[in-house]
């Protein structure tokens, strides 16, 4: 069994998201399929086709996906973090720096009672993260 993360709330700028992702994580991006490219092309108005209808990056054996969403129905993530629990502090603070880039922390990287090293932030497209790791520094 696997459980993987599906986002559909980038409205338009998921292409740019997973390729920030990419550089921020690591990992192939190892799919990227827009509405055009599916069967239900001819429902999607034109000027929308180019909208990411399914993306996904593989980082160590684990699968983000994600999707603009339908034009009509685009959401405003909430409810939910992105947990990453990086091998060694040094990759968590290297993730949660780069993560964070043009977005806002809401959990500045400390020492926790639970972890030597975990903090969360809101990246620059509006989803949750948490980031720690449980090796000592």
């Amino acid at each position: 069994m696997r459980i993987n993360a599906y986002i559909h709330a980038f409205d338009g700028r998921c292409r740019e998201a997973f390729a920030f992702y990419q550089a921020a994580l690591g990992g192939e991006i190892t799919a990227m399929m827009t509405f055009a490219d599916t069967p239900m092309a001819d429902s999607v108005p034109a000027d929308q086709r180019g909208r990411i209808c399914h993306a996904a990056l593989t980082v160590g054996g684990q699968v983000l996906m994600g999707s603009d969403g339908m034009p009509d129905k685009a959401v405003t993530p909430a409810g939910f973090s992105i947990s990453i629990t990086a091998d060694t502090a040094k990759d968590a603070e290297l993730i949660f720096t780069a993560l964070s880039d043009g977005g806002s922390i809401t959990m500045p990287l400390q020492q926790t009672f639970w972890a030597p090293q975990f903090g969360m932030l809101v990246d620059r497209f509006g989803i949750s993260w948490m980031v720690g790791c449980d090796a000592a520094p």
